[in-house]
């Protein structure tokens, strides 16, 4: 199975829905992603990001029920599909060995 590349924001974003598990919706993503980052990002770019996610088969989403509160909303969750979940292992297999060459930083 061939691992599609990922970007540092999309990195992010897989691992912030694996993280956040049953909280996993577009504003609660956004929150973990530019807490974690430093930085801000713009609700579109998370939403762009989550999107093509799902069309890469990374993620998959589904409309909520409204929230019980008087004119709630439903919101759009999100999980990791069993090729996420083997993209963030393969993510983290490459870094683990690009830190393995990197000349006085790698394990002792």
């Amino acid at each position: 199975m061939n691992t599609p590349e990922l970007g540092k924001l999309q990195l992010s974003v897989l691992m912030a829905v694996a993280t956040l598990d049953d909280e996993a919706y577009g504003l609660g993503v956004r929150r973990e992603v530019s807490e974690v980052r430093g930085r801000e990002y713009s609700v579109g770019a998370i939403y762009t990001t989550l999107s093509r996610l799902e069309e890469k088969g990374l993620l998959e989403s589904w409309e909520t029920p409204p929230r019980p509160e008087r004119g709630g909303r439903s919101r759009r969750q999100y999980e990791l599909t069993a090729a996420g979940r083997t993209a963030l292992r393969e993510a983290r297999r490459v870094a683990a060995r690009l830190w393995d060459l990197e000349p006085g930083v790698g394990p002792a």
